[in-house]
């Protein structure tokens, strides 16, 4: 009996050896989300063991969950998928990147804790992660448009697709930040959710939508500074320029052959312009 104990004894101890030596730990590059925004985790994997790791084989290798602060166990949409097989010499390090959004129903403003389990067959073990704690928070609508998707008309649907354009406004480390969001009409599915620029609290950002059914925003991110963006009707950023108030203001009007374009200010090129800068730029970029 006692030789039996000690054999548990052992088999216990050296599997929480080899979990301390094989190690996940999770990043998230913020803490607050808006609901349908992506949620971008990253996993690193840390291998000590001294032994080269076989991974991704099985398609359950790398699990997460994710639970709210009451302790719910929140509703999964699917699995996250994780594929690849690959080999993890010791002292070697892999870091996954996931997008937990569209596998979890994040829907409900809350404090939420996400953990990663690691499969390690060879040695019949399962190493946990620390939790990630993050909050998803609601956004302020500030405007939302219905629009058409171009060409959804076909043989089986007789009238075009329906989707919504939003803007919403929240505060993200003290400051506030300005999303785009586009849903379908019921907002009930999204496609996507992202931060934009900083606004300042007094701002109004100026909307249009122009014949292909693409969103043109101008938005005040400074005392004398404005982004300017376009949004496919899929949520891609198409564009994204800065605008300086000099003699006068930017705005934004609807030119000839009813082109979308920024009048007044003066145009800035920074590292952070999408595309690269044009040649003129008082112009809408043509369509990538």
């Amino acid at each position: 009996m006692k030789s039996m104990w000690l054999l548990l004894g052992c088999w216990l101890a050296s599997g929480a050896c080899l979990r301390a030596q094989v190690r996940v730990e999770l990043t998230i590059d913020q803490e607050q989300f808006l609901p349908g925004e992506r949620l971008l985790l990253q996993v690193k994997i840390t291998n000590q063991s001294g032994e080269t790791l076989k991974l991704g084989k099985e398609s359950d290798w790398l699990k997460f969950a994710v639970e709210a602060s009451s302790g719910f166990v929140v509703n999964k949409l699917g699995e996250v998928p994780v594929t690849g097989e690959f080999t993890l010499a010791s002292s070697e390090v892999a870091v996954k990147q996931v997008d937990l959004t569209p596998f979890f129903d994040l829907s409900t403003p809350g404090r939420y804790r996400v953990t990663a389990s690691l499969k390690l067959p060879q040695w019949n073990l399962t190493v946990v992660s620390p939790a990630k704690a993050f909050d998803i928070i609601n956004g302020t609508v500030l405007w939302q448009q219905d629009f058409g998707v171009p060409g959804s008309v076909s043989p089986t649907q007789q009238s075009p697709e329906i989707r919504r354009y939003s803007l919403q406004k929240a505060t993200f480390l003290k400051h506030l930040q300005l999303y785009v969001r586009v849903s379908d009409a019921t907002d009930n599915r999204v496609c996507r959710v992202f931060a934009l620029a900083p606004m300042v609290s007094f701002s109004h950002p100026e909307t249009q939508i122009d014949r292909e059914s693409r969103l043109h925003v101008l938005s005040q991110t400074g005392a004398r500074s404005f982004i300017y963006a376009i949004v496919s009707h899929e949520g891609e950023l198409l564009a994204r320029h800065t605008y300086d108030y000099t003699n006068t203001r930017p705005k934004l009007v609807v030119g000839d052959e009813g082109k979308v374009i920024v009048r007044g200010g003066t145009r800035r090129s920074t590292a952070q312009d999408l595309p690269k800068p044009v040649a003129d730029s008082n112009d809408t970029p043509s369509k990538p």
